[in-house]
């Protein structure tokens, strides 16, 4: 369903104009949009009409409550709410009944969320030795690829707007303006800096390698390849998920199903904390804003290495011996 189709009728006038429907409809990030519309589509093909009441909402959840994840039955429900929002009919989503059934599926059938393995630099530096095996132009990319989304904490939607235009040169490596992000809606712009690598790590070196070698000087740094020739369009973010499973089962590395494109994102958190970064430092890196989201993956990489049984079972064994 189109923002820009959305005009709510009262008297026979157009209740916003069609100039501020278009601010409306930027007002939505593009894949909130398209998550949105999906989940409208899915909700119509199973039969359901629009504008929907609370007994059609209730019958829906009830069909999916086993099916589907009740994070996903959540996310539909909110794109069945802006739907009646705009289109100023009442919300039967808002109904308590409705509230109740999503708590109560979520009670009964609700599972973990399903989170990426990290991605460790020891783990990289595999797919790095692999790549500079290969030594093709295709390896060049991706290895540029991998280690800058590595080292920037790179959301991949993030790494693959890259332009050439987007990066300063410095002595001390690079900077990178990221225009726009997941958490940065309003175009404030934030910047990450990736600094020279001391051993066969270096973002910086990678990337430099690849643009000469690519002839690339204007537009996207990550560029679609077919035959070995590098085509204007940018990847896709779905082809960094590709990228870097397709180069861990290359690599050796084992369970390559439970790698995405977040590995990058969450490796750089946990192995930074691990090796001694502040918070605030591994923060400003990933441009993460909710200190929540950095401790869970901190955590998470500390369950064994400052585990409180280990302490119980270290004493045990000094008094056996």
């Amino acid at each position: 369903m189109s923002d820009n189709k959305i005009l709510t009728i009262i008297d026979k006038k157009p209740l916003i104009s069609p100039l501020t429907n278009h601010y409306i409809q930027v007002a939505t990030s593009d894949n909130t949009r398209r998550a949105y519309q999906s989940d409208i589509r899915h909700f119509e093909n199973w039969g359901g009409k629009l504008p929907a009441n609370v007994e059609m909402i209730i019958t829906y959840l009830h069909t999916f409550a086993d099916k589907l994840n009740s994070r996903t039955l959540s996310r539909r429900l909110t794109a069945i709410k802006n739907w009646h929002v705009y289109q100023c009919f009442i919300d039967p989503t808002q109904h308590p009944a409705v509230s109740k059934t999503l708590a109560g599926i979520t009670r009964t059938h609700g599972k973990p969320k399903e989170k990426a393995q990290p991605l460790l630099p020891e783990q990289l530096l595999q797919i790095i030795k692999f790549l500079n095996n290969e030594n093709t132009l295709l390896a060049k990319r991706d290895n540029a690829l991998l280690q800058l989304g590595f080292c920037g904490a790179f959301r991949r939607s993030e790494l693959v707007n890259i332009n050439i235009e987007h990066i300063q040169w410095l002595d001390k490596g690079i900077e990178i303006l990221i225009p726009y992000s997941k958490t940065d809606q309003m175009h404030e712009g934030q910047f990450c800096a990736i600094p020279f690598g001391n051993g066969d790590i270096c973002p910086v070196s990678a990337l430099k390698n690849w643009l000469e070698l690519s002839n690339i000087s204007t537009g996207p740094i990550f560029r679609k390849m077919i035959k070995n020739k590098v085509h204007p369009i940018a990847l896709s973010p779905l082809s960094v998920n590709h990228i870097l499973k397709k180069r861990i089962e290359q690599a050796g590395i084992p369970q390559m199903h439970l790698f995405s494109s977040h590995s990058l994102r969450r490796g750089l958190a946990t192995s930074a904390s691990r090796d001694g970064a502040s918070l605030p430092a591994i923060m400003r890196q990933g441009r993460w804003k909710n200190v929540n989201t950095v401790m869970e993956y901190i955590e998470a990489a500390a369950r064994f290495e400052e585990n409180a049984v280990n302490l119980i079972l270290n004493k045990m064994q000094l008094e056996k011996d």
